[in-house]
């Protein structure tokens, strides 16, 4: 059941026939270089991770596909700029599901973060965006987006202040939309 990672990986690769799919279970705000440090996780999340982790040199990696909530989660403590601490929040926990696979804790919801998907992009590249969980907004009449945040009166757009003490003084900027009321799942 052990094999050489790499000379596996290299062998596949060098294989027209075959394909290599890697697949990150963590957002690139708990990457330990580029996340919202101390409050990540114990491994590189964003696309750099498939190279140091896996051994897969750069120039391999033909698509990077991002899969983002139509509102966004936290697990744990630290800044969450969009966190609903209120009957929206604890409604899209409800209906989206949202606990921790592991510790089984309560993910905190929040409004759709605009500005981490922008950072994200920044780092990774996306070639797509496959957006999930839009049927978990079903029922809310007036949605928000967040575009950016305001730090000192400076405009974030797709970029995160140096320190979570910045982010947690943050101004979160949205944009409001209309909801609906049809089940769309």
């Amino acid at each position: 059941m052990l094999v050489d990672g790499v000379d596996y990986l290299h062998s596949t690769l060098n294989d027209t026939t075959k394909r290599i799919i890697a697949e990150g279970a963590n957002a690139t705000m708990l990457d330990t270089d580029f996340g919202t440090y101390p409050y990540v996780t114990s491994s590189a999340t964003a696309i750099g991770g498939v190279c140091t982790g896996l051994g897969v040199p750069p120039q391999a990696i033909e698509t990077s596909i991002a899969i983002v909530k139509a509102y966004t989660t936290r697990v744990g403590a630290g800044p969450f700029p969009t966190w609903l601490d209120d009957e929206t929040g604890e409604r899209l926990q409800s209906v989206g599901h949202e606990w921790g696979a592991t510790t089984g804790r309560k993910r905190k919801c929040g409004w759709l973060d605009l500005n981490v998907i922008k950072y994200a992009d920044k780092l990774n590249g996306f070639s797509s965006i496959n957006l999930t969980k839009l049927d978990v907004l079903s029922g809310i009449d007036t949605l928000k987006v967040a575009t950016h945040y305001e730090l000192d009166g400076k405009k974030l757009e797709g970029s995160m202040p140096g320190c979570v003490e910045d982010l947690a003084r943050c101004k979160t900027v949205y944009a409001e939309l209309p909801g609906w009321q049809e089940d769309i799942t």
